[in-house]
């Protein structure tokens, strides 16, 4: 399956005009749950300087001073997108001020990177594909799984053939604990697992998508869902995710019609192969002729199981990296708009509705 074109390029003239400069200066707003990882890989990067960092909160600001102390405090996405010495922001504030912030910031001329999702609606992620498109700058959005070296080694593995068809694949992304109220566990928790598997399945849409969820805990917000998607390729997933769980499980399962692979990310083996399937026998008739008139007949084939070695770099570190490749127009984002649109289509398809509570 090719792998499809970025929805937008560099503009050649933008780099006639400025030249490139050996490090950014960079701003980040948001200092929350995730924002401190993003930060900490920010101030670690010799390809980029942080600038300004912008949070709401005093103490968030008080704790990003220490990551960070160099750079300025500003308690207003506003005081940072004003700012024209900055060339690039990274957003890390609640899902539902995606939009906005990152609409400000491309207007302002920065490029962006945007924690997943890059906004809540598809209408939203074409508006800000095509506002980076028509000023020349990146749009990315922060789907880090796609920086996983175990991700990216099973991604060559499936491309290699090596599995064969893929049949079906599933995930769980299960926990206890962590209850959001902004969003419910689908959006919360799938975007990993859909952005993994479009990955995987080289961005193919898929051609339907039904979910089941249930709030136990906040009425409307689903704490379990399960999501199954169908490929046109006659491929199926499902992706379970779920706050209310007693066990921490990260795992994805691929079932090809060769081999079969298992992505844990809580082992210490990251990836495990195995060589296993089901096969039709060719059953010899009485008239010398196979399969004439014969049931259907099966060999089950176990080979080895491979544990590779993958050496372990940190996926922010790549993905910061890669940001900056991409300003620099020395790659194309794989995680820029055409992927992080198929993402958030999954998830408004699959709908933020919840099941009959039981009496």
């Amino acid at each position: 399956m090719p792998t499809p074109e970025p929805h937008f390029a560099l503009s050649p003239l933008c780099h006639d005009l400025l030249p490139i400069p050996s490090v950014y200066s960079v701003a980040q707003i948001g200092v929350g749950y995730w924002g401190p990882n993003l930060l900490r890989n920010l101030a670690a990067s010799d390809r980029c300087r942080v600038v300004a960092v912008a949070d709401a909160s005093a103490e968030r600001r008080a704790f990003a001073s220490k990551i960070c102390p160099g750079a300025r405090l500003a308690a207003s996405a506003e005081e940072v997108v004003s700012d024209e010495s900055i060339q690039a922001v990274v957003i890390a504030t609640p899902a539902r001020t995606h939009f906005k912030i990152a609409m400000e910031a491309l207007r302002a001329g920065k490029h962006i990177l945007v924690e997943k999702p890059i906004a809540t609606s598809v209408r939203e992620v074409d508006e800000i594909a095509r506002e980076a498109s028509a000023r020349g700058l990146v749009a990315m959005s922060g789907h880090t799984f796609l920086f996983n070296p175990a991700v990216r080694f099973l991604k060559q593995v499936l491309s290699s053939g090596d599995l064969g068809d893929v049949r079906y694949i599933y995930s769980q992304r299960l926990n206890l604990g962590r209850i959001r109220s902004d969003v419910d566990a689908l959006w919360n928790l799938a975007p990993h697992d859909i952005s993994i598997m479009q990955y995987l399945m080289d961005d193919m849409p898929p051609s339907s998508i039904r979910r089941l969820g249930m709030d136990f805990i906040q009425p409307g917000i689903d704490d379990v869902v399960f999501l199954d998607l169908i490929y046109p390729c006659k491929a199926l997933a499902h992706i379970h995710v779920s706050w209310l769980d007693p066990h921490k499980v990260r795992s994805l399962t691929i079932v090809g019609s060769k081999k079969m692979a298992v992505y844990d990310d809580v082992a210490d083996s990251k990836i495990a192969i195995y060589d296993k399937g089901i096969e039709p026998k060719a059953v010899l008739g009485e008239r010398m002729d196979y399969d004439a008139g014969q049931p259907p007949s099966f060999i089950h084939r176990t080979g080895d199981v491979r544990l590779p070695a993958i050496p372990w770099q940190e996926p922010l570190k790549n993905e910061i990296a890669h940001f900056i490749d991409c300003i620099e127009g020395k790659a194309a984002c794989i995680a820029g708009p055409d992927h992080a649109r198929e993402v958030v289509r999954i998830l408004e398809s699959a709908g933020a509705t919840t099941g009959e509570s039981c009496a």
